[in-house]
């Protein structure tokens, strides 16, 4: 992928992107990591903008490593690019299994061994959010931090997809717990009255509560079926 370095020892990483399901996985000298990420995040790549440095670490044969993740994922690579149509906590759960330094996050803020578990934790919520059938899914929620005022909303299931549609109003306070991905899909796309101006699809139930609410959530005893039910109760 970055070519020309010839190191054996390099960080390898992975990005996610402002297209949802899609993600850039690539390497770099460890000393030139901080401005490959920051020219990445600023200047996005390949015509694809909104890049966020999800998890790097440093290991030894990188090229190697990396040469594996190409053939791990080869059916997923977008022709001719470091651009892969996969999920990225998948990514992360191989990467952090790797022998190495964790160099993203900062050790001090989640360990490699934090990182492998949350990353399991989310591609199983992913593998689970593959059981709900297509159809319209609703949620009505009393916020504190919206004046007690009752906030509805309805999120459309496709093929595995968890789609708001446009038309819609959601809560304009964020809380500290509110995940960047969601803040951003927030900031692009509702208006300053609340109102989302365009469809927005997530991965997951949980993020797309998380987006209508503004804090973090579990979407399986939020969002419920037209009879009633959480939709927990598909999990079952």
């Amino acid at each position: 992928m970055e070519a020309g370095w010839l190191m054996a020892r390099g960080v390898i990483y992975v990005m996610s992107t402002v297209v949802p399901g899609l993600v850039k996985i690539g390497k770099t000298q460890t000393k030139a990591f901080e401005s490959r990420m920051y020219q990445l995040e600023r200047n996005g790549y390949n015509n694809i903008a909104g890049l966020k440095r999800e998890f790097a670490i440093e290991v030894e044969n990188y090229d190697e490593k990396e040469s594996l993740l190409d053939d791990i994922f080869s059916r997923s690579r977008v022709y001719n690019s470091e651009l892969f149509a996969i999920d990225v906590d998948l990514v992360i759960q191989l990467l952090s299994s790797f022998e190495g330094v964790q160099v993203f996050p900062p050790i001090q803020r989640e360990s490699k061994e934090e990182t492998f578990a949350k990353a399991t934790a989310e591609r199983k919520e992913h593998v689970n959010a593959q059981l709900i059938p297509d159809g319209i899914y609703c949620m009505a929620r009393k916020l504190k931090k919206d004046g007690g005022k009752e906030l509805k909303a309805e999120m459309v299931v496709e093929e595995g997809r968890f789609i708001i549609k446009k038309g819609q109003r959601i809560s304009l306070a964020e809380g500290a717990g509110l995940a960047s991905s969601v803040r951003a899909a927030r900031c692009a796309n509702v208006d300053v009255h609340g109102i989302v101006i365009s469809d927005v699809v997530f991965d997951s139930p949980s993020t797309a509560g998380s987006f209508i609410i503004g804090a973090s959530c579990n979407g399986w005893v939020t969002w419920k079926t037209k009879e009633g039910t959480f939709i927990d109760s598909l999990r079952a």
